[in-house]
């Protein structure tokens, strides 16, 4: 088989907190005392007929006093004078420590909690050398580079750097520098600003290529702040990874050598994976010394419905409508709160959810919430933030457009619509309430599949358990081989660069020779053709040329679909979703990489059936489990996409199916996989009739499962189960990475393997349904349409598989 990529108890507890002094509060002027406590709006939440049972957990985290410090006496006076005025008399005890590093030519990492105070802990630094820099004799004087994982953060940013550092004149000139800057305004950035503020997208198109117009602003870096930088795991951020060494060997060229200063949610070692990033030793400052108001995390489990889905599966109520009443009660009760929603259709379907139960309630209500997500306009984005912060504005239903640090504070509460991938970005979620030091409710509501069931019925696995260790891999040589290109395209390439780039690049260069992509002339290796080395990748990791999808009756361009998606997701016949309407694919030419589409409204969903199969090419790692293997290595992957069915929005109950012709993709990539002997099947009770289903179940539960240990989504990872696989000659469950060349995944996978599949085991045992659903084995994306699936029989078998599995320690 295969598949493509407690009751309630709550005592109100109401504690005094000091007020956080660092930052200015942006509430409005009501009464901090006429709010209730976070433990009493929980109980007013479950309240409501058959509420309380919903709440498997209910975890409380005290409040912390913050713990001041004073600036090193070597920044800048007028800097300390500016940040004074914006109301912070002292910095928190990590914002100086991070900036004495950064003083010291440290590149550090602030690893602290959401509202700490990281921006000012490397602004303040920056500031002072800027100015340090603007009396150089020079003219230019030193200049700093910032990165963040989105444009709208960045101009954020912008906004803050020009607001705080007003006082101090023309010295400091920020200008955002990314795809939406107008022309006009590009020289002047490139020859005056000495703050600029972009995305690795752009410094990997735009300037790293264009490095000799850039040459003065290079010369003179000081420093490099990368914000938000645990979102750059697995591919993504092996990407950057290269991308800030070819930026690294720009520098060294004309002579300068920046100092990077990094912010992370917290994160499990974070020096290591900073380091990973930027190729360079960082120091860690992790000991958060912001003040916390008291926060009260729910765990909140959907009740099942009447309705019954795939292969008669029980149905819970969906997220998306929990969520909706949850927003709907706090706005009642005059909550401030935000949704937290995967994804932008969510965000909408919630928001106007909330609005049409809060208008039978008072008309005047359903105006103060709304939605937030990508794609609004600035403009619109700055409304509703002045609109939360003055407290017009109860709720919102938002992606993770509002979790990347943009300010908004003065929340009351987050409700968090299915678990968000990583136990950081659920902290950082719950981070955005609670923000000036007072109490905060939090409400992890779960989806029906096996992480989200699990977790809400393991609560140690989110409040007892480090947050992830960030996942990724610049040696990958699918992600290295295109850089090499673009950096000899930017600077010829020597042997002295070689090192630079990891290990892999000397072995990779003859290969790219062989492929007419360099040619190597005396000492150097250059980049041979017309066309741009940096247009070889996509450094979001998406793997060729994106599908356009345009609507047929206007040519008007919606948006696109990643090259590796659209044989699931825009095939003829697809129901293809965007900002909230709905299409049907007329057509999907893959020649052209665009498909047709006309607005529609099917009652049903399409879901693709494909078939994999996979070989293994070479096995790096094998440890015995018992009689059976556990292995990693490489692996060929070879997929095809045969048909489609069509299901009831509700139910799922399948309509119908269409065969389509679609060619078969290969994808070379790395795995994790486990094999069993006919004894351990004997021992396990397993009989070939439900052997197939018994591995096709543990291998849906594994993939569910694998983001709790591997900072990955269940879309960037696939899985194959045979019963007799001809490499092994044994039955095998492989789990494997979604992306070419790996990803830093099924590694982990295999580092943590026994906690992994003990978790797997504890999913599927666990859950109260008869025969399997899709909160232990169905799966979402089952090219197999989930048949066939054998539950009690993949207990059994991982029962027996972990009963000689040995510790294996992570190395990651």
């Amino acid at each position: 088989m295969h598949d493509a990529l407690g009751p309630l108890s709550v005592t109100p507890v109401t504690h005094s907190v000091p007020m956080a002094k660092n930052h200015r509060s942006d509430r409005s002027p009501t009464d901090a005392a006429s709010r209730p406590a976070p433990g009493t709006v929980l109980d007013r939440l479950a309240s409501a007929p058959g509420r309380a049972s919903r709440i498997t957990h209910t975890e409380h985290l005290p409040p912390r006093e913050g713990r001041h410090a004073v600036w090193p006496d070597r920044i800048r006076a007028e800097v300390v004078a500016a940040v004074q005025a914006k109301g912070i008399e002292h910095p928190w005890a990590h914002q100086a420590r991070a900036a004495e590093h950064a003083l010291d030519g440290d590149s550090v990492v602030v690893a602290t909690g959401t509202a700490s105070g990281k921006s000012l802990a490397y602004l303040v630094p920056v500031l002072s050398g800027l100015l340090d820099g603007s009396e150089a004799p020079n003219g230019r004087g030193a200049t700093a580079l910032y990165l963040a994982p989105t444009k709208a953060l960045a101009a954020d940013q912008c906004r803050s750097v020009k607001e705080i550092s007003h006082p101090l004149g023309t010295s400091i000139r920020p200008a955002v520098y990314d795809g939406d800057t107008p022309v006009e305004e590009r020289e002047w950035i490139r020859q005056y600003a000495n703050y600029v503020l972009t995305n690795p997208d752009m410094l990997h198109r735009g300037i790293l290529p264009s490095h000799p117009r850039w040459s003065s602003f290079l010369k003179a870096l000081k420093y490099v702040v990368i914000d938000e930088c645990h979102t750059y795991r697995g591919v993504f951020g092996s990407h950057v990874a290269q991308v800030l060494r070819r930026l690294r060997r720009l520098c060294a060229r004309y002579g300068s050598s920046p100092v990077f200063l990094l912010a992370s949610a917290t994160a499990a070692e974070p020096s290591v994976a900073a380091s990973r990033l930027t190729g360079v030793p960082v120091v860690e400052v992790a000991d958060d010394a912001s003040p916390r108001g008291e926060l009260v995390f729910a765990l909140w489990e959907p009740p099942l419905t009447e309705l019954h889905g795939e292969k008669g599966a029980p149905v819970r109520r969906t997220a998306t409508a929990e969520t909706a009443d949850l927003l709907t009660d706090l706005a009642v009760q005059g909550v401030r709160s935000v949704a937290f929603v995967r994804s932008r259709r969510g965000a909408e379907l919630i928001s106007v959810i909330a609005q049409e139960r809060l208008s039978e309630v008072d008309r005047s209500l359903a105006r103060r919430v709304a939605a937030y997500r990508g794609g609004y306009l600035p403009e619109e984005r700055r409304a509703l933030e002045r609109a939360l912060h003055s407290g017009e504005l109860l709720g919102l239903a938002a992606t993770t457009a509002l979790e990347l640090g943009i300010d908004v504070s003065g929340l009351d509460a987050v409700v968090i619509a299915g678990y968000p991938g990583t136990r950081a970005s659920l902290w950082q979620q719950a981070g955005r309430a609670g923000r000036s030091g007072e109490g905060a409710l939090a409400v992890l509501v779960a989806r029906d599949d096996p992480l989200d069931t699990y977790l809400v019925h393991h609560p140690e696995a989110l409040f007892d358990q480090p947050v992830e260790s960030t996942v990724l891999d610049p040696d990958n040589p699918y992600v290295l081989a295109p850089h090499l290109c673009a950096a000899a395209a930017e600077i010829p390439l020597t042997d002295d660069d070689l090192p630079l780039f990891g290990p892999a690049a000397e072995d990779l260069l003859p290969q790219l020779e062989a492929a007419k992509l360099l040619r190597r002339r005396t000492k150097s290796w250059h980049w041979t053709r017309r066309e741009r080395a940096a247009d070889l990748t996509d450094i979001r990791g998406q793997g060729g040329r994106p599908v356009q999808v345009v609507e047929a009756g206007t040519g008007r361009l919606l948006g696109t679909v990643d090259a590796g998606a659209a044989h699931t997701t825009v095939h003829e016949g697809a129901v293809h979703l965007h900002q909230g309407r709905t299409y049907l694919v007329r057509e999907l030419d893959l020649d052209d990489s665009v498909a047709l589409v006309q607005e529609a409204n099917p009652p049903y969903a399409t879901v693709a059936r494909d078939t994999t199969a996979i070989s293994v090419l070479e096995t790096d790692i094998e440890v015995p489990w018992g009689a059976g293997r556990l292995c990693y290595g490489s692996v060929e992957v070879t997929n095809q996409v045969v048909s489609f069915l069509r299901r009831k929005l509700i139910t799922g109950e399948v309509l119908g199916e269409t065969k389509l012709d679609l060619p078969p993709r290969t994808l070379r990539t790395r795995a994790v996989w486990w094999t069993v002997t006919e004894d351990q099947l004997d021992a396990a009770r397993i009989n070939p009739e439900i052997l197939g289903g018994a591995l096709h179940a543990a291998e849906h539960a594994s993939i569910g499962m694998l983001p709790l240990f591997a900072t990955c989504d269940r879309w960037d990872i696939g899985g194959v189960s045979i019963p007799l696989h001809p490499d092994t000659l044994l039955p095998t469950v492989f789990v494997y990475d979604g992306h070419p060349g790996g990803a830093g995944f099924a590694e982990r996978a295999f580092h943590t393997a026994r906690s992994w599949l003990t978790a797997t085991h504890e999913a599927i045992a666990s859950c109260e349904c008869d025969a399997g659903c899709p909160s232990c084995i169905q799966s979402p994306k089952c090219g197999n349409g989930n048949d066939p699936l054998h539950k009690r029989g993949a207990v059994r078998l991982l029962t027996e598989l972990l009963r000689e599995a040995p510790p294996v320690r992570p190395s990651i």
